[in-house]
């Protein structure tokens, strides 16, 4: 983990999360150079030698506030795929199979590319990731296809897919079925929501013809 373990406070932990998420508000908006550990601490409401206690500095903050966005989307994958992939889905042939993909990805785009955590970790991985090199080969951020390729090794294994490699399986059902949605998550409208779930359901059917056993 990339944030600095310490003996909280009963109740810090509030503290702690009122922190981070003041911290992620004026990064994301005020970027990181022009945000000052003041200005957090009156967002979050909290004493500034809280805030110091807490991270110690703005560089270890800002690697909290990027850690702790994306543990919450990984979070969120992974209740994604408890709720579509798991083995009590009932996935038993390629039919079923496709199905839990499309439902998997579809909740992915809506709770994850189009949430507000994202477009914050991707704002803040973009303008300050380049000088973070706690951020290089993190495992939190291959976590995601790692969670996904031991589904595609599952399903390899019970015969459902054909996938030897199944991390590079991950990676191309991520291409395949987020991409574009990801692209142009910006450019959607409201009445757009019907051109995703078909955009996705083309890339899983797509990941399924190129991984079923023939």
């Amino acid at each position: 983990m990339l944030t600095v373990t310490r003996s909280l406070r009963e109740g810090s932990a509030l503290k702690r999360a009122a922190v981070l998420g003041a911290a992620r508000e004026l990064f994301a908006t005020e970027g990181f150079e022009r945000t000052s550990m003041d200005a957090v601490a009156l967002r979050a409401q909290v004493s500034k030698r809280t805030v110091y206690d807490y991270f110690g500095d703005k560089r270890t903050l800002l690697l909290a506030v990027i850690e702790d966005v994306a543990q919450s989307l990984l979070d969120a994958i992974r209740l994604a795929i408890q709720a579509h992939l798991s083995d009590d889905a009932g996935i038993d042939d390629p039919v079923s199979l496709e199905a839990g993909l499309v439902g998997f990805a579809t909740q992915i785009s809506s709770s994850t590319i189009g949430s507000s955590d994202y477009a914050a970790l991707m704002k803040l991985l973009t303008t300050e990731g380049a000088g973070l090199s706690e951020l290089r080969d993190h495992p939190l951020f291959s976590a995601p296809e790692d969670a996904m390729a031991e589904r595609f090794a599952h399903f390899t294994l019970v015969g459902l897919l054909d996938a030897p490699d199944a991390r590079l399986a991950a990676d191309h059902f991520n291409a395949l079925a987020f991409l574009l949605v990801q692209n142009n998550q910006g450019a959607l409208s409201s009445s757009g929501a019907i051109d995703v779930r078909q955009t996705i359901a083309d890339g899983v059917h797509a990941f399924m013809r190129a991984y079923t056993p023939r």
